[in-house]
């Protein structure tokens, strides 16, 4: 499978792998931040399976295929390790990137992310398996895929298929969350569809949550964005890009 990809900026350091969300695409996931992030940095954004411009294939979609068809386009690119920045579901596939192939990955910025459905809100998913894929016809989400993707039909598919991964969300334990070697910061809405207390569990799984002044800050970050919502992330781009920027020009702590 060709998976899409855009490559914006130059530099020498590691790029910056941005994984958007589900039904979304590279523009409603990036396209504000994506301009901004790539002022100082080689800045790559992918469209995964069934997303965007990239193609579906006979196989279902979920975060274990879609970290590994990133790991491959990283070999086709000639990329060893990259930053990765992901939201919603792009941030599950970037934290199994941090989990399981750790080795590709030198930091990791996961906006609204979840490693058990104890992190969302109770009852958030109960309707989801009634969605029907003309329920978000006219969305910003449906209209990009109109323009973008190689199948316009496909909606109803991909749609169709987001209810099964939704239905069989991704798991860590808070074991590997804790042994996670890859610095972390965590972005989080104050009006989510993940709870507040879920990203404080963990950040403190991360190491964070400690007095700074007495022991240093950890290698983790918690950003908690206030007055936004899950899907307006991706519109609070003058407050994301200096923290992100900041973070990433850290230097790399001893693993």
């Amino acid at each position: 499978m060709d998976i899409y990809h855009e490559t914006h900026g130059a530099g020498e350091g590691r790029p910056l792998l941005l994984i958007h969300g589900a039904l979304s695409g590279i523009g409603t996931s990036f396209g504000t931040i994506l301009p901004l992030l790539a002022r100082s940095r080689r800045v790559i954004a992918v469209e995964l399976q069934a997303h965007g411009h990239t193609p579906d294939v006979d196989r279902p979609l979920t975060v274990e295929h879609f970290a590994a068809d990133v790991v491959e386009l990283l070999d086709r690119l000639g990329v060893a390790q990259a930053d990765v920045y992901g939201w919603s579901m792009g941030a599950a596939v970037a934290l199994r990137l941090g989990t399981h192939h750790a080795d590709r990955v030198g930091r990791l910025v996961l906006a609204s992310v979840s490693f058990d459905d104890a992190g969302l809100h109770p009852g958030l998913l109960d309707g989801i398996q009634d969605l029907r894929p003309e329920h978000l016809h006219g969305s910003e989400f449906h209209d990009e895929y109109l323009r973008t993707a190689p199948d316009p039909a496909g909606w109803a598919n991909l749609v169709t298929k987001m209810k099964v991964l939704d239905a069989n969300l991704p798991r860590w334990t808070p074991e590997q969350i804790a042994a996670l070697s890859v610095p972390t910061m965590i972005v989080l809405a104050d009006a989510d569809i993940i709870q507040p207390e879920h990203a404080v569990r963990m950040f403190r799984l991360l190491g964070g949550a400690v007095p700074g002044d007495l022991t240093g800050l950890p290698a983790c970050r918690l950003a908690i964005l206030p007055g936004t919502t899950h899907t307006t992330i991706p519109h609070r781009a003058d407050w994301l890009t200096p923290m992100i920027d900041e973070f990433l020009a850290e230097p790399a702590p001893a693993r």
